[in-house]
């Protein structure tokens, strides 16, 4: 059954490394705009999820936005893809601002900015972490953060590898 208002999506088995493959171009693209070096390493070995790739391309590419947003130029951002325990580990590293204020935030009421002054300043929405953390957990996955102020942000996105028989 359906849930009204929801949006579905048919899930697949997308190799994670080829989601990667496919946006690494326009993460390129994002970090050359601001003179900022783009670095990415992928797994030896297929990392299937059972997931919606449209999606977690999505949810990348947000992540990577977000390091741009906030990674002077010269600096540098990089991801890596591998595989701990029975779950795809994918690490966003960048040389940012760091920041010290909760983010993720949602509500009852939906997704809402935590510092809205910085949302403005970088010309989003403030609505890009939250869909982010959205989008993870609807593959049962998770994110996390570890950012120091001055120092740049780590953010590890843990998404349970499927299983052989999906």
């Amino acid at each position: 059954m359906l849930t009204p208002g929801v949006r579905h999506y048919r899930l697949r088995r997308p190799d994670l490394n080829e989601v990667f493959l496919e946006i690494s171009e326009p993460a390129r693209l994002l970090a050359e705009g601001k003179s900022i070096q783009y670095e990415q390493r992928l797994a030896g070995m297929p990392l299937r999820v059972s997931g919606n790739a449209p999606s977690l391309r999505r949810l990348f590419l947000i992540l990577i936005d977000n390091a741009v947003k906030y990674t002077p130029p010269e600096g540098r951002i990089s991801v890596a893809l591998d595989a701990s325990d029975d779950a795809a580990m994918t690490e966003i590293r960048d040389t940012g601002v760091g920041f010290h204020r909760r983010i993720f935030l949602t509500s009852s009421r939906g997704f809402y900015r935590a510092d809205e002054s910085r949302s403005r300043e970088s010309g989003g929405t403030g609505l890009g972490l939250s869909i982010a953390k959205w989008i993870a957990e609807a593959h049962h996955g998770s994110i996390s953060v570890v950012s120091k102020v001055g120092e740049g942000s780590v953010f590890r996105v843990q998404i349970p590898l499927a299983e052989d028989g999906l």
